[in-house]
């Protein structure tokens, strides 16, 4: 039941700012204290993970197991998947608290996601920090950059744009009336399914939502339960009540067409592939005849990123902001660089030379050991993706210049790669493979609008891209005719790395809907604004002037 408060002041949110990152360099304190943490996650793993339903956990007892992607002997937690009851109880328990938690005045709102950022920040940082780590492969760095920086940017930065939100009221009031509008949340509850490659997502896909008075049934990522699991505990540590945030893992096809099948499914966010995204629009889709209202449908799907390298590009720069982009989490970013095109002038004044020369640096191994640049791709069919899509681009004739191999051993290890291609249509230019491959086209001077042709056609995506010019005219030009090529585009800088508050990020075409997490474009999906007018003086009669005779 609802329950009411006074509203004794228009409160103002703290100053938001970016969380600082720490760098874990040698000796320092965080790199002790992270490292501690690891040892101790390493010592008390496999951990059990439960349904979490209303508040309470629940066991169903058909288990499955989050390996680890180095050591894939091991696993870092087994886990309860949803059955279709605890599924069904997670739905009616949403439901049941959607009326008290979106009448939640608004500060009391804000300030529990204010303290999940702290809690994120401060008491969990170095165990969340560890989870990501062993549990989905990311080296210290990282990990920082997502679990601890991007997380509670996200729960900081939301509390801002709400509160913009909330403040855009209508301009103008006519003689005796007010005109207010509010901003509700979706009549019914919210799906929140959440990929493994950001701890950050994780929380952020249930999070954006419930911030704005939405009830969430959160179906995480098999291969990031644990590091999941553990933003689920603190946003209830925070403040979070039972039944806003319903944490559901299990098998994504029974409990996501369970869930579809509600007349009181609302909204669908999702982070994950195109394929699967495709999917449930056209499930959605054929279900529209039951639900109560239109769904709305917010994703971010995959991308083809690109360098565009010119000849006026400083070498160095472009060398070196292209390893990260490729190479950082071993390409499994959605932003990654896979594709790659230079100028020959570039190419042949340094840029090949440079490349790889800091590719064969890279060392690649577990993160637990801090020198290591790549570790490993998250699991078996992202091993056999990876190194199968090398094998096409063998067999179509590119040139592997460096990497090709990979050793499944122990973890799922794949040497970073580079293949050079003549054909600009060639398989690894155009698909999305997910891991630490990047193709080369080398292209003439003189074909400099060709290319900008290739880049804007050869795929489907159009999430994130970089123009490296020195000059302003070249910049200029390239945007203006790239203009649908990539939702982020960057001057002289990684196609990766939006930071929230800083880039909104998203992309469109097959990237997804462009809704733009971090900013406060997206909390507008989430919310159905209600028009109030509001009239203090009386009608004396019903009738116009003009209805009166002369």
């Amino acid at each position: 039941m609802a329950f009411y408060t006074p509203q004794l002041a228009t409160f103002k949110a703290p100053a938001i700012e970016n969380e600082p990152m720490r760098s874990y360099g040698p000796g320092s304190l965080e790199r002790k204290a992270l490292v501690e943490a690891m040892k101790q996650m390493q010592q008390e793993l496999p951990f059990e993970v439960p349904c979490v339903v209303n508040g309470k956990p629940v066991k169903t007892g058909k288990l499955a197991k989050q390996p680890l992607p180095a050591d894939h002997a091991k696993h870092l937690c087994t886990y309860h998947e949803a059955d279709q009851a605890t599924v069904a109880s997670a739905i009616e328990g949403a439901l049941a608290a959607k009326m008290e938690w979106e009448a939640l005045p608004w500060n009391d709102r804000a300030a529990i996601f204010l303290k999940a950022a702290d809690l994120v920040s401060g008491k969990y940082r170095y165990k969340l920090l560890a989870a990501t780590m062993l549990g989905q492969g990311k080296n210290a760095w990282q990990a920082e950059i997502d679990a601890a920086a991007e997380l509670s940017d996200f729960f900081r930065f939301g509390v801002k744009y709400v509160e913009e939100l909330y403040s855009q009221q209508p301009v103008k009031n006519s003689a005796g009336a007010w005109n207010r509008v509010e901003y509700r949340a979706l009549e019914g509850f919210v799906l929140a399914i959440s990929p493994f490659n950001f701890t950050a997502i994780g929380g952020n896909l249930p999070g954006t939502p419930a911030l704005v008075g939405n009830t969430v049934v959160w179906k995480p990522s098999p291969a990031a339960i644990y590091s999941n699991y553990i933003v689920y505990q603190i946003l209830a540590e925070a403040g979070v009540p039972p039944g806003v945030i319903q944490f559901v893992p299990g098998p994504a096809e029974e409990v996501v067409a369970q869930v579809l099948a509600s007349p009181d499914f609302a909204a669908l966010h999702f982070t994950g592939s195109t394929f699967v995204f495709k999917k449930l629009w056209k499930d959605i889709a054929a279900n529209l005849d039951i639900y109560k209202s239109y769904p709305r449908i917010v994703g971010e799907t995959g991308g083809k990123n690109f360098h565009l390298i010119h000849s006026s590009a400083e070498i160095k720069n472009a060398v070196n902001q292209t390893v990260r982009a490729a190479f950082e989490y071993q390409g499994q970013k959605c932003s990654a660089l896979s594709r790659l095109y230079v100028s020959s002038t570039a190419w042949n004044a340094g840029f090949k030379e440079q490349l790889l020369a800091e590719i064969a640096k890279l060392k690649v191994g577990p993160a637990t050991d801090f020198t290591n640049f790549i570790g490993p791709v998250i699991g078996r069919p992202a091993y056999d993706k990876t190194t199968g899509y090398i094998q096409k681009a063998k067999d179509a004739g590119g040139e592997i210049l460096i990497g090709g191999s990979g050793d499944d051993s122990t973890g799922y290890f794949v040497q970073p790669t580079v293949i050079l291609t003549k054909d600009p249509k060639s398989v690894t230019i155009v698909e999305e493979i997910f891991g630490p491959v990047l193709t080369v086209f080398v292209y003439e001077d003189s074909d400099f609008d060709k290319t900008l042709e290739l880049i804007d056609t050869t795929t489907t995506y159009a999430l994130t891209g970089s123009i490296f010019a020195a000059d302003r005219k070249v910049l200029l030009q390239a945007t203006n005719r790239l203009r649908n090529a990539a939702g982020n585009v960057y001057y002289n800088e990684k196609c990766t790395g939006a930071v929230v508050g800083q880039q909104p990020f998203g992309g469109a075409r097959a990237s997804g809907t462009n809704d733009k997490a971090g900013s406060i474009s997206i909390f507008y999906r989430f919310v159905s604004a209600r028009s109030i007018k509001e009239n203090f003086v009386g009608l004396e009669d019903y009738l116009y002037p003009s209805n009166l005779q002369d």
